[in-house]
């Protein structure tokens, strides 16, 4: 797979875990205490997949950088998986938190800022209607709702090893040409096959011949995959999965929550792209929970003819604290602050020093690796082909790999994902923290290949 010997990889492995072990004591207790009350140690059970054992414990974050209790200071590359894309605790969304937490964090009532954030929203997106959530799953899901109401039908096409959050009907992969759970689904309430349909990403006769029989009510996808790998759509696609969606009646729902990464208006703006609904969440707040959904004139018409007063705090959307006061405030200090067109430019400029330094040391080393990019975000992936679809970047994944690529980044202060190797780049993000992350890339390859 990757000309790598397992034996070595298992070797190093041994080694960084004993480092890491040595070396984070505080955490391991703080983890062995968490074991008591929390479900595997962790507040959240992904987190059982950081390396080393247990997670570190963080007790301090600003910008691109943080603190464990053990005194470690870390680049940090994941941040927050996207929802610290502004980097750590801003400036501007931290001075309009602060206030608005002294003036009242939710009361069911609109605050003149979301009037702002929508306004900047349809400037930006071009998409007239908006609404909000806490989080992009939550958007995602009531844009669902809203595509089944005025389409009157009940399937949904996603592309395979898509991800859309915790949205039940993404959790859904290819297995013999049909649509089946995907692994590690855990307790869903139906069978996927029975609510969604499933295609490669850029396959357009397959996409075609899922969208015939107009029995589904959207497809829902991220303009360019990014959970398994960064996977670009390829010439003319996003021109095929329009036509077919309006051909057949489907509405076209984009979730940019981690491609927001290619500039103020995600793809959609900078691809040009045309959808019917468009989501965003974890970056937009700051930190803060907060998500919205926007979509067209003629679908929010539809959906206001279909939707009773009598009936509307009943239906599946909203819920009693999104739209909440004091992250509408968030929003609107991110979105004006933090951002912007001069902060993406830095960002990106981040990523492609990143980017650069990667390549350089994967040729030098003459393994058969390579590394993606879109916008502020990249990734690297241990094969020499540049997937086509989430099928083929799945199959190329080496999880042994990957971990001990994470935690010999981590014991020597650099933080990825756990999941994948996704390095993203915020305003803070400086040259010494991309070239730290390049010289222990460099140092892990020597190792590898020694």
């Amino acid at each position: 797979m990757n000309d790598i010997d397992r034996d070595r990889i298992a070797s190093l492995m041994e080694r960084e875990t004993a480092t890491f072990r040595r070396t984070h004591p505080k955490s391991a207790a703080l983890f062995r205490r968490a074991q008591k009350s929390l479900l595997g140690g962790v507040p959240m059970n992904w987190m059982t997949k950081w390396p080393g054992g247990y997670p570190i414990f963080v007790t301090e974050a600003k910008g691109a950088l943080f603190k464990d209790v053990d005194g470690h200071d870390y680049v940090d590359l994941c941040l927050g998986d996207t929802g610290a894309m502004t980097g750590h605790s801003p400036a501007a969304t931290v001075k309009a938190a602060s206030a608005r937490l002294r003036k009242g964090v939710t009361a069911m009532l609109p605050t003149e800022d979301a009037l702002w954030v929508g306004e900047e929203l349809k400037r930006r997106i071009g998409l007239p209607a908006w609404q909000f959530a806490l989080s992009a799953t939550d958007a995602n899901r009531f844009a669902l709702r809203l595509a089944r109401l005025v389409t009157g039908r009940r399937k949904v096409l996603v592309f395979n090893y898509c991800y859309h959050g915790t949205v039940d009907e993404a959790f859904v992969t290819l297995k013999g040409g049909r649509a089946r759970a995907r692994r590690g689904n855990i307790g869903p309430g139906t069978d996927p096959a029975l609510t969604s349909k499933v295609v490669e990403f850029n396959d357009v006769p397959a996409l075609k011949k899922a969208l015939a029989a107009k029995d589904v009510a959207c497809v829902l996808a991220e303009p360019a995959m990014t959970n398994v790998g960064i996977v670009n759509p390829a010439p003319g696609f996003h021109k095929a999965l329009r036509r077919l969606t309006r051909e057949t009646g489907t509405l076209l729902i984009l979730d940019e929550t981690h491609t927001i990464c290619a500039g103020p208006g995600g793809c959609t703006k900078a691809w040009g792209l045309d959808p019917d609904f468009f989501v965003l969440g974890k970056p937009i707040g700051g930190g803060v929970p907060a998500a919205a959904y926007g979509f067209t004139a003629a679908v929010a018409a539809r959906a206001a003819e279909r939707i009773k007063v009598e009936d509307c705090d009943v239906g599946g959307i909203g819920g009693t604290l999104a739209a909440n006061a004091l992250s509408m405030a968030a929003m609107r200090a991110t979105l004006s602050s933090i951002l912007t067109p001069p902060n993406f430019k830095k960002m990106t400029a981040m990523a492609v020093r990143f980017t650069d330094g990667v390549e350089k040391a994967i040729a030098a080393a003459d393994v058969p690796w390579h590394v993606s990019r879109l916008g502020c975000r990249a990734e690297y992936l241990f094969h020499q082909q540049v997937p086509r679809n989430g099928g083929e970047a799945a199959a190329a994944a080496d999880f042994p790999l990957e971990r001990l690529m994470h935690l010999y980044a981590l014991n020597r202060g650099v933080l990825l994902t756990p999941f994948h190797n996704m390095a993203l780049m915020s305003p803070a993000t400086t040259t010494a923290d991309v070239d730290r992350h390049t010289a222990v890339f460099t140092q892990a390859l020597t190792e590898l290949i020694a």
